[in-house]
């Protein structure tokens, strides 16, 4: 399995940056190789990728989510197998946040084995997590937020 890992300072308060990630269908703004996520449901999303000229669509569930502290999810189902993906917040002060990013997949075929080795999956990850902190620290305020808890299979909010 492929794994990446960035973390980047924001300066905007935690719950500033929380509520933007929960705002999948935002990504695309932020996320390079991120074409599309639909939400459909309040843990369930449909998102659509392309990376390395390859397109993949996936479903998938959230499994974690505290409002100021981690969503997680992984997919249910599609072309991506294994796709992981963990974001915890950390507040450094009253309005800066370390936005802590964790992404994993199983890459399938020779072009894709390429890209993680040689770490294009990493450099993508790094511009996106860049830039959010664009995105977030511009507009001064989230685009909307979903505070529920989700833990296991129990969803509350």
């Amino acid at each position: 399995m492929a794994t990446v890992e960035k973390s980047v300072e924001v300066d905007v308060p935690v719950s500033t940056a929380y509520n933007q990630w929960t705002q999948f269908e935002s990504f695309p703004e932020f996320m390079d190789g991120v074409e599309s996520i639909t939400q459909e449901g309040d843990t369930q999303t449909h998102w659509v990728v392309k990376v390395g000229g390859v397109r993949r669509e996936f479903d998938t569930e959230i499994v974690q989510q505290t409002p100021d502290q981690i969503v997680s999810w992984r997919s249910t189902g599609g072309d991506t197998e294994g796709h992981t993906g963990r974001v915890t917040f950390e507040p450094l002060g009253p309005t800066t946040t370390r936005v802590n990013i964790e992404l994993g997949w199983q890459p399938d075929g020779l072009t894709e084995k390429i890209g993680a080795a040689l770490n294009f999956d990493q450099r993508q990850v790094d511009k996106s997590a860049d830039d959010f902190k664009q995105f977030v620290e511009s507009r001064g305020a989230e685009t909307g937020a979903w505070r529920g808890d989700v833990g296991g299979s129990t969803t509350t909010g």
